[in-house]
């Protein structure tokens, strides 16, 4: 059972681990939540940590979409519901999202779909790029993002084999 935390001892906690990464509102609240902080001082907390610029859920959501896109190569749509799971405002996900143009997903989306497609048995193209493009979906792909990138890899394999 752990010791229930004054508001100034969650303060001087989150704060330092706010200080150390980037957290949104809803990380905070929900670490105060299981401490077992009633939502008043939960409130106040946030207000100080926002106020303060500890917290700022726009800032957040930006790494949260560069580091989802870029490393873990996640499309559009499941970093929107990693967002949405966080309770980042639509406005502040429709900005942060808009900001990832076709081009970037096309970078990440390529490759993986390259290597994805030496590890499929398909008994030919068709079936071939049904599986790719279930892979692409379940990664939160757009189908025209995922369209794109089918074309852009035939082009490339046409290419391969000419030289």
């Amino acid at each position: 059972m752990t010791k229930e935390k004054t508001e100034q001892e969650a303060y001087l906690q989150l704060a330092a681990a706010c200080a150390q990464a980037e957290h949104c509102e809803q990380e905070m609240r929900d670490k105060m939540k299981r401490w077992g902080m009633d939502p008043e001082a939960q409130n106040r907390v946030v207000e100080r940590l926002t106020k303060e610029r500890y917290i700022d859920n726009e800032r957040y959501a930006r790494a949260f979409v560069k580091d989802k896109v870029r490393y873990n190569k996640w499309g559009r749509r499941k970093v929107q519901q990693a967002l949405w799971m966080k309770r980042i405002d639509d406005d502040i996900q429709q900005r942060v999202l808009d900001e990832i143009d076709d081009e970037e997903y096309l970078k990440v989306l390529v490759p993986l779909l390259k290597q994805k497609r030496k590890s499929i048995k398909a008994a030919n193209d068709y079936e071939l790029n049904q599986k790719l493009v279930r892979f692409a979906l379940s990664r939160g792909f757009d189908y025209g993002i995922i369209r794109q990138c089918l074309d852009v890899d035939e082009e490339m394999d046409i290419d391969d084999e000419m030289d």
